[in-house]
């Protein structure tokens, strides 16, 4: 019981809450940058390069055969065209998430270097401070 517990506490703890929130927006902005890269990046460049498709890009090991049955037995290709394409994916992410990174850490920086208000004064200070002012006059 104690365990169940723990572990409730543990998954409802605002750490945890934001880990799950920061993957899942990661997950659906990776999907974004494939998408950005299958369908706006990658076309462009394989134009400039004669009109190549990099996910048609691939090594054929073993040629489609067809058994005695009449079933057909799949070729065994390499397909380093979709690694190229998943390459440049990680690149743009990388590039992203290194961009962030680098915008946070600058902010974080101004805010330490910012000076800090001084404390407000103690009681105790506010009645030496009249006090110094009463014996002034």
């Amino acid at each position: 019981m104690k365990l169940v517990q723990e572990f409730k506490q543990f998954a409802v703890k605002g750490n945890m809450m934001d880990m799950a929130i920061g993957i899942i927006i990661g997950t659906a902005f990776g999907k974004i940058i494939a998408s950005l890269v299958s369908d706006v990046i990658m076309p462009p460049i394989g134009l400039l390069l004669g009109g190549i498709d990099f996910t048609d890009m691939k090594a054929v090991l073993k040629q489609e055969t067809v058994d005695e049955l009449g079933e057909v037995i799949p070729a065994v290709t390499l397909n380093y065209g979709t690694f190229i394409q998943t390459a440049v994916d990680f690149l743009i992410i990388a590039i992203v998430v290194f961009m962030m990174i680098k915008a946070m850490n600058s902010l974080k920086k101004k805010e330490e270097e910012a000076p800090a208000a001084p404390p407000a004064p103690t009681k105790d200070q506010e009645l030496l401070t009249e006090i110094r002012d009463l014996l002034k006059k």
